[in-house]
């Protein structure tokens, strides 16, 4: 496979699983050293596992991105690297159980606001400047939809989480970085499980699919 990221650095968060895992893999395959961010460090290993067992480069950063400070040593350590990260892939999200929009608790809404809202957030305000100074600089989110009832507090943070991403599409449209807002086709993850129990998974598309689908726009396709 031809290494057309060859020297790019790639920071990917939520990349334990799903579309973030399969993100990270593209990436790393293509020649992108892939800075590998999420919570579950074993997770994070079998990733890394992957990407060399396929010839690629992967840094872990097992940490929470609810952590601001944590997220904020991690960037500035790869200002310090490499001088600037190119491309941003976000797929770190929190998905609560469904439950009638009265029943939300104050738990599962601090939860979803900390993660899906605040984190973004704050990372958009980081992740900003360290990509900037990158010959073209990228940013990718994931969209969804989602069957309305039940999932209150799911399609509250992913509404907020679009006016965010396209809010700072909209600003940055002509002088960069180019943001990317993505749907990936419904995908065999633990939190679509949540929403549709004993659905066929079988039928779904695989985030590697998914992956290989959407993430040719990186590269101008």
């Amino acid at each position: 496979m031809e290494k057309i990221l060859d020297g790019q650095i790639a920071l990917v968060t939520g990349a334990s699983r799903g579309i973030g895992a399969a993100s990270a893999e593209w990436l790393a395959a293509r020649g992108a050293h892939v800075v590998a961010v999420a919570r579950t460090t074993g997770a994070l290993e079998e990733l890394d596992d992957r990407i060399q067992a396929a010839g690629g480069k992967a840094t872990l950063a097992p940490m929470d991105v609810t952590d601001e400070g944590a997220m904020a040593h991690l960037c500035r350590s790869i200002h310090d690297r490499w001088g600037h990260a190119d491309i941003w892939v976000h797929s770190a999200f929190h998905a609560t159980a469904l439950t009638p929009t009265p029943h939300l608790t104050a738990k599962d809404l601090d939860r979803l606001i900390a993660t899906n809202i605040r984190a973004l957030a704050r990372l958009i305000a980081l992740v900003d400047p360290l990509i900037a100074p990158s010959p073209a600089p990228k940013a990718v989110f994931f969209d969804s939809d989602w069957d309305r009832k039940f999932a209150g507090g799911y399609g509250m943070s992913k509404a907020a989480q679009r006016a965010l991403v396209e809010s700072w599409q909209a600003e940055t449209a002509k002088s960069g970085p180019e943001i990317h807002l993505l749907r990936p086709e419904p995908m065999p993850t633990a939190i679509r499980a949540r929403f549709y129990p004993g659905e066929d998974r079988d039928a779904l598309t695989s985030p590697r699919d998914e992956a290989a689908r959407l993430l040719p726009v990186l590269l101008g396709a």
